[in-house]
């Protein structure tokens, strides 16, 4: 079931600007990863996004299968349309209809949009009011006429770059998508658009010019020296977990999977083993991805005597779906 927030990554165009030789460019390789895997990423990792739902070209399945992988907020990829509008609906049509819930729609050609201005997205989105990222435009605005030369300089004090995610609650985003595809005399060329011309206002929120989209041949240059400078200087993160429990009944207690006879147990709702749980602490915290009891409530039944290497395993698993590589665990048992 779709939770709280849910994301539309649009990657059904061609990025004709960009060339065809070496093909789409939400499937070009920056460093071991595409373009698309990398904007993906972002999301999955991302503890407010629950579903992430990706709109791809007809001809790319296959090209998506070997680029992207599996993860298990990654709902199946929706075919797009001919146009961005078109693929924008069909992936958020794909989207389970629930009342009160949200939805994010990002370009696949934006890989380096951070968890900072995803939050700012969510936190702009209310009921009838939209949030759009945007970034104060710095330089000076020529209108050109068409010999070429300067007809006008406009004044740029309240000029904004608009830029995605773009948030909006889904069913009104979904009705307003619906009006809009049937009215063939515009064409909207983002989602806030839609939104503006089906009478809801948008909220501008705090870009962020890290966050650009690859358009031209130096634009994915510019991503590829961002990517190396990323390799030059690794994003290593480290994480603490601590857990405790008290003594009961028992004939056994469960250290790091190590069942060692005793005249007493350790209480809790799994087999409350502290050492499996302060590793899966440790691991959920070096991507922002909760603790264990988030992924496996104590209220819920089926975890009741539970082995916790299943839950060590779980947070293992989000670590590598997420690029991550685990070089050093370390416990201490008191």
């Amino acid at each position: 079931m779709l939770a709280r927030n849910a994301v539309v990554i649009v990657a059904a165009g061609r990025g004709e600007r960009l060339g065809t030789e070496g093909g789409p460019k939400q499937y070009r390789m920056l460093g071991n990863k595409s373009v698309l895997q990398h904007t993906v990423n972002c999301f999955i990792v991302h503890t407010e996004i629950d579903a992430v739902q990706v709109v791809i070209h007809k001809d790319d399945q296959a090209l998506y299968e070997r680029t992207v992988g599996h993860h298990e907020k990654l709902l199946p990829p929706v075919i797009g349309g001919a146009t961005r509008q078109a693929s924008c609906k069909a992936g958020v049509d794909a989207l389970p209809n629930v009342d009160g819930y949200n939805v994010l729609i990002h370009d696949a050609a934006r890989p380096f949009v951070s968890a900072s201005l995803i939050d700012n997205v969510i936190a702009g989105v209310s009921q009838n009011m939209c949030a759009l990222p945007a970034v104060a435009v710095a330089d000076t605005v020529k209108r050109a006429a068409e010999d070429g030369t300067v007809a006008e300089t406009i004044a740029r004090d309240m000029l904004h770059l608009a830029q995605t995610p773009q948030g909006f609650v889904l069913q009104e985003i979904k009705q307003a998508h619906e009006k809009a595809a049937a009215n063939t005399e515009q064409e909207f060329t983002d989602d806030a658009a839609v939104a503006e011309w089906a009478g809801m206002s948008v909220r501008l929120v705090p870009g962020d010019r890290n966050n650009f989209k690859i358009t031209t041949k130096q634009d994915l240059q510019a991503a590829m020296e961002q990517i190396d400078n990323q390799s030059r200087l690794p994003d290593i993160r480290t994480g603490n977990g601590y857990d405790v429990h008290t003594l009961g009944p028992g004939d056994k207690v469960v250290l790091c999977g190590v069942d060692i006879p005793h005249n007493r147990s350790l209480q809790g709702h799994s087999d409350a083993d502290v050492g499996l749980h302060s590793l899966t602490d440790a691991l959920l915290g070096t991507i922002g991805e909760g603790d264990i009891g988030s992924h496996f409530p104590p209220t819920d039944p089926q975890w009741k005597g539970a082995s916790s290497d299943q839950f060590l395993e779980h947070a293992v698993g989000l670590i590598k779906s997420a690029g991550g590589i685990i070089t050093n665990l370390d416990v201490t048992i008191v």
